[in-house]
């Protein structure tokens, strides 16, 4: 575990890093954000639908826009994230928009150390399980944290797509599916704003479906459905085509670059 701290530490100094150029980068167009832009993607509201009135906990939530948003549809929510300047942000934000959130900065593993409440849902989206060495605390901790009966629901970055090296303009195929080892890369920009004058160095992890699948089921949760997308919200790998609705796909289409899953606690 010690080596895994010193890979979480590093990982938290690179995020701490990114906040401010992620808070002034045209992706999260914040600005537009305090004026009552939604963060959320057509996936998460379509599958959680109406959350008026319902408790939501944010696993790595960066600075907490999708937190506000879900806030600001109702929901009674808290956010969790690793880096103490993202849930500064967070917290600034949710006083600014006279919102109820609460923000925690904790690693996501040690969430049921710092959260005791149980909620209806337990939501994480886009880019956050690739920063966890084992999934099997991490969905231990989900089912810790929901009430019986209660969803979980996570959106994310298809597997098949972290098999790539994206440091060239054209991506290598590099990592194994299978891979179990630690991926360590250097870093100067960020998926926000590739200028940004930034440098540092990341440690990540693959994970394939049956890993995350049998983690959460090992857990207790039912699965409800696996989905895959061809598309992303999100304009963040080399050489991607907006489609017709606003969203990116590769140019030939050969595998998908996003998956939903819901879950739920029965006990």
């Amino acid at each position: 575990m010690e080596k895994n701290n010193n890979y979480f530490e590093t990982n938290k100094a690179s995020w701490n890093k990114r906040v401010a150029f992620h808070a002034a980068s045209e992706m999260y167009d914040l600005e537009s954000f305090k004026k009552g832009k939604s963060s959320l993607m057509k996936f998460e509201v379509n599958a959680l639908g109406d959350v008026k009135g319902k408790s939501i906990l944010h696993l790595q939530c960066h600075f907490g826009q999708d937190t506000l948003s879900w806030s600001r549809l109702g929901a009674k929510c808290v956010g969790v994230d690793l880096s103490e300047a993202a849930i500064k942000l967070g917290e600034e934000l949710n006083d600014e928009l006279q919102l109820d959130a609460q923000f925690v900065a904790c690693n996501v593993l040690d969430t049921s150390k710092h959260v005791n409440q149980q909620f209806d849902i337990v939501y994480t989206s886009y880019g956050v399980i690739g920063w966890l060495p084992d999934l099997k605390p991490w969905a231990k901790m989900i089912a810790e944290r929901l009430k019986s009966g209660g969803v979980f629901y996570m959106v994310e970055f298809h597997p098949i797509v972290w098999m790539f090296d994206y440091l060239e303009d054209e991506p290598i195929m590099k990592y194994a599916y299978h891979r179990k080892e630690v991926i360590y890369e250097t870093y100067e920009g960020t998926y926000a704003d590739e200028n940004a004058d930034i440098k540092g160095e990341d440690f990540t992890w693959n994970h394939s479906f049956s890993q995350i699948m049998n983690a959460l089921i090992e857990a207790g949760l039912q699965i409800d459905y696996l989905n895959e997308y061809d598309e992303s919200p999100y304009n963040v790998f080399p050489n991607l085509k907006e489609n017709s609705s606003g969203y990116f796909t590769t140019k030939d289409q050969l595998y998908p670059l996003i998956f939903e899953i819901k879950a739920t606690l029965n006990n």
